[in-house]
């Protein structure tokens, strides 16, 4: 892929885009800058709300498109809705009760749109993701949620790593209609089964006029495997699991080395 090739470049954020201090690289802020000069739009694409993304964006001082919950919830550079995919309200239900079944030392979560919902916001789990996104918990009960007509976008069990591992098996053999994905060893995402880095890409691209052949992505770990496969040219940074690596069509430096950047800089895109 040529410098002329690349119209748009998609990022993960968690172990890409961030180190693992969960800050963005003096190297990495410049090089997207000077691709956003070129007119090359540069989306972020996560797993997170959008409130937890937009604390990165002001931090780098650029105004940009986002791609929130893997996919779930598409917003343009100013923030207006693009696609939006809830979890139906029945299954996430019996969902809810068997995590608390078979799960019981798991932390859930329920995001929907631009708020995050937790049972108790006093959880050591919850704090520490307030703490690394700048993102604030709500307290609510979930049954009531769901009553009010309030869908998630994405539920998000924070767990022991074993517990994680256990789910994710059990969640995607029981609920087929789910999108089930660890995003890290001690998170596990569930959101609606047509839910993808890659369908949320594809919405980004029909609002620009691009075709994914046009397209860069970056990742490093599972959830990032449709992102990968779907565009154009794929990046996986030098910290992602060999066989994540393996799915891309070439791997740069690591998150904490500006992997981004020196992508961007030795491919001439900037």
């Amino acid at each position: 892929m040529t410098e002329t090739d690349v119209k748009i470049v998609f990022s993960d954020i968690d172990g890409t885009v961030l180190t693992s201090q969960h800050e963005v690289t003096s190297q990495t802020k410049a090089a997207v800058k000077k691709l956003v000069a070129k007119e090359i739009p540069f989306v972020l694409v996560s797993a997170r709300m959008p409130e937890a993304i937009y604390p990165i964006t002001e931090d780098m001082g650029i105004q940009m498109p986002i791609i929130c919950y893997s996919g779930a919830y598409v917003l343009d550079r100013e923030g207006r809705e693009l696609a939006s995919t809830y979890m139906a309200a029945e299954p996430v239900r019996e969902l809810l009760a068997e995590i608390g079944e078979k799960f019981p030392a798991v932390t859930v979560n329920f995001y929907s749109g631009h708020h995050w919902y937790v049972t108790d916001k006093q959880d050591a789990r919850v704090k520490r993701e307030e703490d690394i996104t700048s993102a604030q918990a709500e307290q609510a009960d979930f049954g009531n949620l769901l009553a009010q007509g309030i869908l998630p976008h994405k539920i998000l069990l924070m767990a022991e790593p074993a517990d994680c591992a256990s789910a994710e098996k059990y969640f995607q053999q029981h609920y087929p209609q789910f999108q089930v994905a660890r995003s890290s060893d001690i998170l596990l995402e569930i959101m609606d089964g047509a839910v993808s880095k890659a369908a949320g890409i594809e919405v980004m691209l029909k609002d620009y006029g691009f075709d994914k052949a046009e397209a860069l992505s970056f990742g490093d770990n599972y959830n990032d495997l449709a992102m990968l496969k779907y565009t154009g040219m794929s990046v996986a940074m030098g910290n992602a699991p060999d066989d994540v690596k393996a799915v891309a069509k070439a791997v740069t430096l690591s998150n904490n080395d500006s992997g981004i950047a020196a992508f961007l800089t030795s491919q001439k895109i900037i």
